[in-house]
C-alpha cells in the first residue's frame, strides 16, 4: 500500500474541508458578538457568543474523536459539518425571532464546526512521517486561512443576500455559511476515502503485530497524560494559547464598535487577526520539524505577549490594535502547531483519538472561560488592562515548558 499517496490526497481533502468549514468560523468571530449584543439589547452580551461556540467545540470535541474512534476520519468529520450546518441555520432563526437564548443555543451548535477544525490537524497527523508530522499538520492548518479571513468579509456580500431573502441584519454572511458547511460534510463522507486513521492503524497492526484495544474516557485520558508529562505540557499549552487568544480576540469588535470604528473595518481587522492564526502555520510547522516542538511553543508565548504589550500601550490606536490582533494570531498560531505535534507524538497510537478529543475538550472549555472572564474585565477596568491580566496565562504557559525540558535534562543525567 502507498501510504505517502494516502497522506497526499488525505490532505487535499482535509485542506479543502478547511476553507470551507472556516468560512462558518470567520463569520461567527467577527459577527457573532456584535449580533449577540444587537439581539440582546446591550455590549455585555458581546461575549456570550464567543463563549457558547467554544463550549460548542467543547461540547462536541470528544463525541466526534469518539466517533472517529469508532468508524474512522471520515465519518467524524462529515457529521461535525452537519451540525454545524444546523447551527447556522439556527443562527438566521434565532435572530428573526429576536430570541438570544435561542442564539446563544445557535451559536453553541455552530461551535461543531470548531471541533471539525480542530480534529482534521489531528487527522492530518495520522499517517505523517514523524520528521515531517508539524508541517503536515500546519498545511492543513493554513488551509483554514482562505475561510477565516474571508469570512469576516462575508459581511457585504452577506448582507446584500440577506436582503434579497429577506433575513435580519449581519445574518446574510451566516447563510453562506450554512452553505459551506454542507459541502465540507459532503466533501469528507465523499472524498476521505481510504480513511486515515484506519489506515495509521491497520498499519500499525501490521508492522507491531497485535494492538492493544483503544482505551476511552475522560479518566483514561487523564491517566495517560499523567503517565507522558510531555502530552500533558502540550495539553496545557494549548488550552492557555487559546484562552489568551479568545480572551482579547472576542472584546476586540466590542471595544472598536464602542469607538465609533465601521463595522467592515471591524471585519477587516478580524480578517487579518485570523490570518496571523493560520498564514503562517507552515513557517512553524517547519520550524517545529527541525528545531523542536518546545522551543517553538515559546517562540509562541513571546509572540502572544508582545501582542497584548502592545495593546496595552496604545488601546485607543486602530493601527495598534490591527498590529496588535496581528501578532496574537501569530502567536497563537506558533503555539497550536507544535503543541499539537507534540501532543500526537507523546501518546501510543491506540490512545491518541482519546487523548485528542480530551485535550480539544479542554482546549475549547479554556477558551469559552477566558471569553467569559474577558467581559467581565472590559466591564470593569477597560480594554487595555485586558491584555496585562491576560499576561498571566502566558506566563503559566512558559513555566511549564521550562519545568519540562528541566525534567528532561534530569532524567537524562540520571
Amino acid at each position: 500500500m502507498d501510504y505517502g499517496a494516502i497522506q497526499r490526497r488525505s490532505l487535499r481533502v482535509l485542506a479543502t474541508g478547511q476553507v470551507l468549514g472556516g468560512l462558518g468560523m470567520g463569520a461567527a468571530f467577527s459577527l457573532g458578538s456584535l449580533l449577540t449584543a444587537s439581539v440582546g439589547g446591550s455590549p455585555a452580551f458581546a461575549g456570550l457568543s464567543a463563549t457558547m461556540s467554544t463550549l460548542g467545540t467543547a461540547l462536541f470535541a470528544i463525541p466526534l474523536a469518539r466517533l472517529a474512534g469508532r468508524v474512522g476520519r471520515r465519518f467524524a468529520l462529515a457529521t461535525g459539518g452537519a451540525i454545524g450546518l444546523v447551527g447556522a441555520i439556527m443562527v438566521i432563526v434565532s435572530a428573526s425571532l429576536n430570541n438570544l437564548p435561542l442564539l446563544l443555543a445557535s451559536m453553541l451548535t455552530l461551535g461543531a464546526g470548531g471541533a471539525v477544525n480542530l480534529q482534521t490537524r489531528f487527522a492530518a497527523a495520522d499517517l505523517a512521517k514523524p520528521e515531517t508530522r508539524a508541517r503536515d499538520l500546519s498545511l492543513v492548518v493554513w488551509a483554514t486561512t482562505i475561510g477565516v479571513v474571508a469570512g469576516p468579509n462575508l459581511v457585504g456580500p452577506g448582507d446584500l443576500l440577506g436582503e434579497k431573502l429577506g433575513l435580519p441584519a449581519l445574518t446574510g454572511a451566516f447563510a453562506i455559511a450554512a452553505v459551506a458547511q454542507l459541502l465540507s460534510a459532503i466533501l469528507y463522507l465523499s472524498a476521505l476515502r481510504p480513511d486515515p486513521l484506519l489506515i495509521a492503524r491497520a498499519r500499525a497492526s501490521s508492522e507491531g503485530g497485535v494492538q492493544t484495544p483503544p482505551r476511552r474516557g475522560f479518566g483514561v485520558a487523564i491517566r495517560i497524560l499523567a503517565e507522558s508529562p510531555a502530552a500533558a505540557v502540550a495539553v496545557f499549552a494549548l488550552a492557555m494559547s487559546h484562552a489568551t487568544m479568545v480572551a482579547v480576540m472576542a472584546m476586540t469588535p466590542v471595544h472598536l464598535a464602542l469607538h465609533g470604528v465601521i463595522i467592515p473595518l471591524i471585519g477587516l481587522t478580524i480578517s487579518l487577526h485570523t490570518a496571523g492564526m493560520y498564514a503562517f502555520s507552515p513557517v512553524f510547522g517547519w520550524l517545529a520539524d527541525r528545531i523542536g516542538r518546545t522551543p517553538v511553543i515559546l517562540i509562541g508565548q513571546a509572540i502572544l505577549l508582545l501582542s497584548l504589550l502592545v495593546n496595552f500601550s496604545a488601546p485607543d490606536s486602530v493601527l495598534a490594535v490591527t498590529i496588535a490582533l496581528i501578532l496574537l494570531g501569530l502567536g497563537w498560531s506558533a503555539a497550536t502547531v507544535a503543541s499539537s505535534a507534540l501532543l500526537t507524538e507523546s501518546v501510543a497510537a491506540q490512545d491518541r483519538t482519546t487523548v485528542q478529543g480530551f485535550s480539544d475538550t479542554v482546549m475549547s472549555l479554556a477558551g469559552a472561560g477566558g471569553g467569559a472572564l474577558a467581559g467581565l474585565v472590559l466591564a470593569a477596568v477597560g480594554y487595555g488592562l485586558l491584555n496585562i491580566w491576560v499576561i498571566t496565562l502566558v506566563l503559566f504557559v512558559v513555566i511549564a515548558v521550562l519545568s519540562l525540558g528541566w525534567r528532561t535534562k534530569a532524567s537524562a543525567t540520571a
